[in-house]
């Protein structure tokens, strides 16, 4: 049976800094903890909406300055407020603060309000999807080469650099949330290390992880998904661990993910 690991996750919402990283700091001295995470939304969502809300990726910053051990990420960062190209330029730099402890975190991003009150485009669910599947090979090309090129139905790079990179090689882990079976769970098979499930009863979760192994073994046979195990808390999170170098080299090099 796959060990259960535990974790934290901390809503930078109604709160202040210190508060936050005396928790981060005594959860880094903790050894029972393993990982800690933020959120990522521009304002409260429990609580009415006049309150403090920390943006996710300079808090992530800031705190994998003042931590050594836990492992780190946003569950998750919505692809549609950032461009996939400064995103994964942020990433990669607190990857290289926290010294390689970054789980990179991303989903198609959802929350109404903050895309209305910020005049941020929330395309139609299906678009976002397919926006997060080019976000993702966007990332990985990013994070391995030198410069990318890409020419996508949604977002194009030409020469583009991401120096430096992250420690952790070939990129950090990627930690994908959704649960849609036929588009989302789709984009999880082809480029997550980590599926970030939503609370649900358990026999919708087993037949989500059901159609989660049918999607990748259509990506790719070689895939293992032998060895799972969740994260318990705020959100439930399936491990399917996988050779890097296999999967990757099993991978088309389309960047279409639909």
């Amino acid at each position: 049976m796959a060990k259960l690991r535990w974790g934290i996750k901390t809503v930078p919402q109604h709160t202040t800094y210190d508060a936050l990283l005396k928790v981060w700091r005594d959860a880094d001295r903790t050894q029972a903890f393993e990982h800690a995470w933020l959120f990522d939304h521009f304002a409260p969502i429990q609580g009415g909406l006049d309150g403090p809300c920390f943006e996710g990726w300079t808090l992530l910053a800031a705190l994998a300055a003042q931590t050594s051990r836990l492992r780190l990420g946003l569950m998750v960062a919505g692809n549609t407020y950032r461009h996939p190209a400064v995103h994964t330029h942020m990433a990669a730099t607190v990857d290289v603060i926290a010294n390689g402890r970054l789980d990179f975190g991303i989903g198609a991003g959802w929350n109404e309000y903050e895309h209305q009150s910020m005049g941020i485009p929330l395309y139609t669910p299906g678009e976002r999807i397919r926006r997060l599947g080019e976000a993702c090979e966007i990332a990985q090309r990013l994070f391995t080469q030198q410069l990318t090129d890409f020419e996508g139905r949604y977002y194009q790079l030409t020469q583009a650099r991401c120096e430096p990179k992250p420690i952790q090689k070939p990129y950090p882990p990627f930690v994908i949330g959704g649960g849609g079976e036929q588009l989302t769970l789709r984009v999880v098979a082809r480029y997550a290390d980590v599926w970030n499930s939503m609370p649900t009863d358990v026999e919708e979760f087993r037949h989500k992880v059901r159609v989660l192994h049918e999607h990748c073994a259509a990506v790719a046979a070689i895939r293992s998904k032998s060895s799972c195990r969740c994260r318990r808390g705020s959100t439930m999170t399936t491990y399917r661990r996988r050779s890097r170098r296999s999967s990757r080299s099993s991978r088309p090099v389309r960047h279409t993910s639909s």
